[in-house]
């Protein structure tokens, strides 16, 4: 008789009450993160063993909530509640086939005549083991109990000890039942502490690393289905260790909707007429198939009993995987995915049975012809965001997309040469503090590293920090571009002129094309060649910034231009053509000013085609420039001293065409008396 299955974590909506898991982006300072998590009202009690990833203590009944919010914070990486996930499994109360029918169904006798998975250390991630029965003598290393901290690994229940059987009950011993990997080892890792097994992503997550520290190169969790982007962190740093992680695909009768999990190996039930049976879960997340109905195993308390459920078609594959690695140690996580996938029996629906029911006789003959640790290719890396020569200040969040023709272990990001972090997860994301370098041009870079260490580099991704805010005094420089026209479009080598002027003397002024620094001109006239076949056709902006000895910072208005290498330049037929010189004059003030500081000079200015720029001087100073008509300034007459003044308009088109007017001002201006 069957009982109905355990119902998922997910169904019944368990997780631990009052705290969630966060996991920052790679290079977010702890001190920033927290400023994160003091503005929701939350705090950090611990972080996972080797994971980037906080458990936060919340408020209780806020779990949700309070994971949703921080999940939108560009910094997180991911939040998520701390589910309980449970066992995909289904007791039965009595035996009924008194016969391991899966190990002929998988071809595991013929398998045996190669290996029985010696040198292969498996991690069962589950209730414990009954370390006295007999078929585990000699089999067992030492493990953890994650939940307690401490080295209690006494089977509270069974699961576990059923599971163990399942991968490494001694073979040929004249004992009970027989293992998949007979002579493989087998690492108890104790993941609940509760009667109904179900345990939490965060222990799950703690086991995995505690096992890939401890030499297990196989992980069995006869639980799922699991979706929980802590679990994932872990089983890949698994992977990184050089392990393979196997999951159980769950008991519902359900496609749970998952995306494909590449750090794990999820795995559905066949039954002993090699069919999918009515309870197991199926969908694209599927990878393989194995027996998992009616299955002899050791029990707690010695002796063996009938077990079924994904949490048994799981260790028969995890035993295929040991048997693969035993045969051929050299092999790469993903190439022993590969050997495991592709021996496997084609047996009909892949979502259903994904790449096929494991065989491991197949199996093993396929992991000795492969050329184990032979991948020479080089990660592809690519820094998506910030764009290149952006200008950025504060947080930055740094994007990264890496691809590899196995699997990328491993992305680190450098600015300027120094590591801001480390990610294994894709998507592959930062935050770097910009605030702790000087304010410049800086490189960041990005390397990535798979299974085999082979490297690859995003190269040099050349960006701009400007942390210092320009606060504006009065007393900037000023700086205007006066060719090219705004709007023009531009060819070849292209001439830049700049005007600038300063109530101190002036230092420099530096053009940027776009966010990136072209050169700096130390005396007037300003004037720099831009090869504008540096930059793709399209859109590009020109801005001069002038210091004075001071060190104060004038910036022009940005000019848009557009580049035009491929079609040819409209602008240089343009220029050729128009010989007119626009129209300039001064409508304000008069021929005579009286009485005030501030005297208000407007300047108009026209131009068949386009006008260029407006340019005023006083008394062959320069004061202001515009783009557009009218120019207007409010000049401090009372600094210029006693008259007469000059007053003198400059208009410039696009073409490069000049027409000037001046007019002379006399007259007394006001100044404050002093007492």
């Amino acid at each position: 008789m069957a009982l109905p299955p355990i119902a998922s974590a997910q169904n019944q909506e368990k997780w631990a009450k009052g705290r969630i898991l966060v996991q920052p982006r790679a290079g977010l300072s702890d001190e920033e993160f927290g400023k994160i998590l003091q503005r929701s009202q939350c705090r950090s009690k611990r972080k996972l063993r080797k994971l980037n990833v906080h458990v936060i203590e919340v408020a209780p009944q806020a779990e949700q909530a309070m994971a949703r919010a921080l999940s939108r914070n560009p910094h997180v990486k991911f939040a998520e509640v701390d589910a309980l996930v449970a066992p995909s499994e289904f007791i039965p109360n009595d035996p009924v086939y008194p016969s391991q029918w899966h190990l002929q169904t998988i071809q595991a006798p013929a398998a045996w005549d190669t290996t029985q998975g010696a040198d292969v250390t498996v991690a069962v991630l589950d209730s414990g083991i009954d370390a006295n029965h007999s078929d585990f003598q000699g089999q067992l290393v030492a493990g953890w109990n994650v939940v307690s901290n401490n080295s209690n690994l006494t089977d509270h229940h069974g699961h576990g000890t059923a599971v163990a059987g399942i991968i490494g009950a001694v073979t040929n011993n004249a004992t009970a039942v027989a293992g998949i990997a007979g002579a493989a080892k087998i690492m108890p890792m104790r993941i609940t502490e509760q009667s109904d097994l179900f345990a939490y992503f965060s222990d799950i997550a703690e086991a995995l690393n505690w096992a890939a520290d401890h030499g297990a190169r196989v992980a069995n969790i006869s639980y799922g289905p699991i979706n929980s982007s802590t679990v994932t962190a872990a089983a890949n740093y698994f992977r990184s260790q050089g392990g393979v992680v196997l999951a159980a695909g769950g008991n519902d009768n359900t496609d749970p909707g998952l995306s494909v999990n590449s750090s794990m190996i999820y795995v559905s039930a066949t039954d002993s007429n090699d069919v999918r049976p009515s309870w197991s879960n199926y969908g694209n997340y599927i990878d393989v198939a194995a027996p998992g109905q009616w299955l002899w195993t050791t029990n707690k308390g010695g002796g063996t009993g009938q077990w079924y459920g994904t949490s048994f078609s799981t260790p028969v594959a995890a035993g295929v995987v040991a048997l693969i690695l035993s045969q051929n140690p050299s092999l790469s996580p993903t190439e022993a995915e590969v050997v495991l996938k592709d021996s496997a029996d084609n047996i009909g629906n892949s979502l259903y049975y994904g790449e096929g029911r494991v065989n491991a006789a197949q199996a093993v003959q396929l992991a000795g012809n492969t050329s184990g640790g032979g991948d020479t290719q080089r990660p592809t890396v690519t820094i998506n965001t910030p764009a290149r020569h952006a200008t950025v200040s504060g947080l930055v969040t740094v994007d990264v997309d890496a691809t590899d023709n196995m699997e990328v272990s491993q992305v680190i990001l450098l600015a300027g040469g120094t590591e801001v972090g480390e990610d294994n997860v894709a998507p592959y994301q930062f935050s770097w503090d910009s605030t702790t370098i000087s304010d410049g041009p800086i490189t960041l870079s990005a390397y990535a590293y798979d299974a085999a260490n082979n490297e690859g580099s995003s190269g040099a991704h050349p960006i701009t920090v400007d942390n210092v805010p320009d606060t504006p005094t009065g007393d900037e420089p000023m700086v205007t571009i006066i060719n090219p026209a705004e709007g023009s479009n531009a060819n070849g080598i292209v001439t830049v002129d700049v005007v600038a002027s300063s109530n101190k003397a002036l230092l420099a002024v530096v053009l940027y094309v776009g966010n990136t620094r072209l050169a700096q001109d130390i005396e007037a006239p300003f004037q720099f060649s831009w090869d504008s076949t540096t930059v793709g056709d399209g859109n590009t902006t020109l801005i001069a910034h002038a210091y004075d000895t001071e060190f104060l910072k004038g910036s022009s208005a940005p000019r848009m231009i557009t580049v035009e290498n491929t079609q040819g330049s409209s602008l240089t037929a343009f220029v050729a053509e128009d010989t007119t010189a626009p129209t300039v004059n001064i409508e304000k003030p008069l021929n005579t000013i009286r009485g005030s500081r501030h005297v208000p000079i407007v300047v108009s200015a026209s131009d068949e085609n386009q006008l260029s720029v407006i340019q005023l001087y006083v008394d062959d100073q320069f004061k202001a420039a515009s783009d557009s008509s009218p120019l207007t300034f409010n000049w401090r007459a009372n600094k210029s001293g006693k008259g007469p003044h000059t007053i003198k308009a400059r208009a410039t088109d696009a073409a490069g065409n000049v027409a000037e007017t001046q007019i002379e001002v006399s007259g007394e201006v006001r100044t404050r008396a002093r007492k």
